[in-house]
C-alpha cells in the first residue's frame, strides 16, 4: 500500500498540478515508481494506492505503471486530501490492509533493502510463507519476531518483535543512526522493544530513531489499527496515522522496530529534500 494523496504544498511550483508522489527524481523515473519497483522487487504485486490531491495525475499513468512495474493497481480516493492529514488516507484503506500490508509512503525515496528488512524482521527472510496472494503479509495473524533485521537493535532490545512475550502486531522501519533534529517523526521504544511513544513533538536526545515511512502491518493488527485510526481522525482530522499508531499503542498494541542499518534515504517535503531525492534515486 502507498499513501499518495497528499499536497506537498511546500514543493510549489513543482506539484501545482502534480501529487509529490509524481516528481521526476531519476530522469523520468517518480518517487511513485520507486516505491512500486521496491515492492515489485519483494514479490509485492498486488498493490494499493491512496490517491487525493491531483488524483487524476496518478489515474492517467496507471496503465503505464502497471506495464511498467508488473504490478495490479489499485486506487482509493481520499477526497478530503487537501483538508484532512493522512490519520484519514491510511483510515480510507482499511479494508486493503485487512489481511495485513506494507504500507509506504509516497514520499520517500529509499532503497529496497528497507522491505526486505521488514519483511525479514517478520520471520519470513523473503515474501514466501509472509505475503498472501493479494500482497497481504502476515495472514495467519500477528506479524511475528522483528528481531531478524538487527538484533543487536539498541536500547531496550529494539530490533525483536517478541521481547518479554510479546508478538508485534507492527513493525516500523527506524533510522536509528541518522542524528535527529525537530522536523523527524521519532520513537521511543521500552525495556521489551517496543514502541512506548511516537510523535514529531519530542527532544530529539530521548529518541530511539526516526520511523522512515515503512510499516509492516500483521493481519491480526488491521482491525485494532483501523479503530485506533478512526479515533485519531475523528478527534482531529489534521493528525498524522503516526498519531494513530501511537493511539494503538496506548490500546495496549505492540508497535516493534526494524532498524534500516546505513542506508541513503529522504522524505521528500521540500525542494532541499527534494534536490537529496535526485542525488541518491539512481541509487536507489
Amino acid at each position: 500500500m502507498v499513501l499518495a494523496a497528499g499536497a506537498g504544498r511546500r514543493l510549489r511550483p513543482d506539484t501545482d498540478a502534480l501529487p509529490k508522489a509524481l516528481l521526476p527524481v531519476d530522469g523520468q523515473v517518480t518517487i511513485l515508481d520507486i516505491a512500486l519497483r521496491n515492492l515489485a522487487a519483494v514479490g509485492l504485486r498486488d498493490i494499493v494506492i491512496v490517491v487525493g490531491y491531483a488524483a487524476d495525475a496518478i489515474r492517467d499513468r496507471v496503465a503505464d505503471l502497471e506495464r511498467d512495474h508488473k504490478v495490479g493497481l489499485t486506487l482509493v480516493d481520499n477526497d478530503r486530501a487537501q483538508e484532512w492529514n493522512n490519520a484519514y488516507s491510511l483510515w480510507l484503506g482499511r479494508e486493503h490492509f485487512a489481511a495485513g500490508a506494507l504500507l509506504v509512503n509516497g514520499d520517500t525515496v529509499h532503497p529496497v533493502s528497507v522491505e526486505k528488512t521488514l519483511l525479514s524482521a517478520a520471520g519470513a527472510g523473503d515474501t514466501a510463507g509472509a505475503v498472501g496472494t493479494a500482497g497481504a503479509v502476515g495472514t495467519a495473524g500477528a506479524v511475528g519476531t522483528a528481531g531478524a533485521a538487527d538484533t543487536t537493535g539498541g536500547p531496550g532490545g529494539a530490533g525483536t518483535g517478541q521481547a518479554g512475550g510479546r508478538q508485534a502486531d507492527l513493525i516500523l522501519a527506524v533510522d536509528d543512526i541518522k542524528r535527529l533534529a525537530e522536523e523527524e517523526m521519532k520513537v521511543i521504544i521500552g525495556a521489551d522493544g517496543m514502541i512506548t511513544r511516537i510523535t514529531k513533538l519530542m527532544d530529539p536526545a530521548l529518541a530511539y530513531g526516526e520511523y522512515i515511512g515503512a510499516t509492516l502491518i500483521g493481519a491480526a493488527a488491521a482491525a485494532p489499527l483501523a479503530a485506533a485510526l478512526e479515533a485519531t481522525w475523528r478527534r482531529d482530522p489534521s493528525l498524522y496515522y503516526e498519531d494513530g499508531f501511537q493511539e494503538l499503542a496506548e490500546r495496549g498494541g505492540a508497535i516493534a522496530v526494524a532498524p534500516i542499518g546505513n542506508v541513503e534515504w529522504v522524505e521528500v517535503d521540500n525542494h532541499d529534500d527534494l534536490r537529496r531525492a535526485r542525488e541518491i534515486a539512481a541509487r536507489c
